[in-house]
């Protein structure tokens, strides 16, 4: 099956590329600095999706899709602030990413929320993973990346985005890939810190998600995380308007090595932090929000 998973994953990268133009700026300056050789040395720690949690869509079709490729489901994580829930997924191999995949709570939205959403969402009547051929990775690939649901209208996206910033994301932009991560540990120094790697980021112009502080820390100093804030992509709604909302952001992640492993030469992944941290993901979540990318 990783034949079938790597076609899946260049599919998703190459049109996550294709819309965030920061991607193609970040690699190309990290190889024309010399960070990298090339930008098959770079290692990819993580891509993650949003979700509708309502019966026939969420987490638990989502990833199906995942699990069919070899994919272990691990930690759960809560966000009662964003009024989410998540999940990662760990790789059948190491040259593969984590999946980090969250999903909107509907049901604690108010009523009103939850009439716009289920007026998109019910247009899936069923499951429509389970009639998907996974092992087939261009049935996978265009599932990925099809409408799900209808467009919806900028009054209803607007009426989605005052009460949270995720619903009217996802009910935009379905299962496009949310974003994906740069490992910096593996990097030399001064960018194998996300420290240093955000520094390398701003002399490039790129601008970076502050909330929380522009490094995230988790407490137990192991996990720091960066992201830039999302591109703003122009956005033609069902009732023909158009404006520019947020879309798909980068990620950097800095994986220290475990306690009981310092001083092991050479360091592989199994010596480092896995998993992730609620605390860090809660503040990464508002790379699409308002509050960042100074939208609207």
């Amino acid at each position: 099956m990783n034949s079938v998973l790597d076609f899946v994953m260049n599919g998703l990268m190459q049109r996550y590329s294709e819309r965030v133009p920061d991607v193609g700026k970040i690699l190309g300056a990290m190889e024309d600095r010399g960070l990298v050789g090339s930008r098959d040395e770079i290692e990819n720690d993580h891509i993650a999706f949003r979700t509708m949690g309502v019966p026939q869509l969420g987490m638990r079709s989502f990833e199906k899709i995942f699990l069919a490729l070899g994919y272990q489901k691990r930690d759960p994580y809560y966000f009662a602030g964003k009024k989410l829930d998540a999940f990662w997924y760990a790789p059948p191999t190491e040259k593969h990413p984590r999946i980090f995949v969250s999903e909107l709570r509907v049901e604690d939205l108010s009523e009103e929320a939850q009439r716009i959403i289920r007026s998109y969402t019910d247009e899936v009547a069923k499951d429509p993973v389970d009639s998907l051929d996974l092992t087939d990775g261009e049935t996978i690939d265009r599932f990925l990346h099809s409408g799900l649901w209808r467009l919806p209208t900028w009054e209803d996206y607007s009426r989605l985005l005052e009460e949270s910033e995720y619903a009217a994301w996802v009910i935009y932009n379905r299962y496009y890939l949310n974003h994906f991560t740069i490992s910096v540990h593996n990097l030399k120094a001064p960018h194998e810190t996300v420290e240093g790697f955000n520094n390398f980021l701003e002399d490039l112009g790129v601008k970076l998600n502050d909330a929380g502080g522009k490094t995230k820390v988790s407490p137990d100093g192991l996990l720091l995380q960066s992201s830039t804030v999302a591109e703003m992509v122009d956005a033609e709604f069902a009732d023909g308007q158009r404006h520019r909302i947020a879309g798909s952001y980068v990620e950097f992640a800095e994986r220290r090595v475990l306690p009981e492993f310092a001083g092991v030469s050479p360091v592989e992944r199994r010596h480092r932090r896995d998993g992730f941290e609620a605390q860090n993901a809660d503040k990464i979540f508002e790379s699409t929000f308002l509050s960042q990318t100074g939208g609207m």
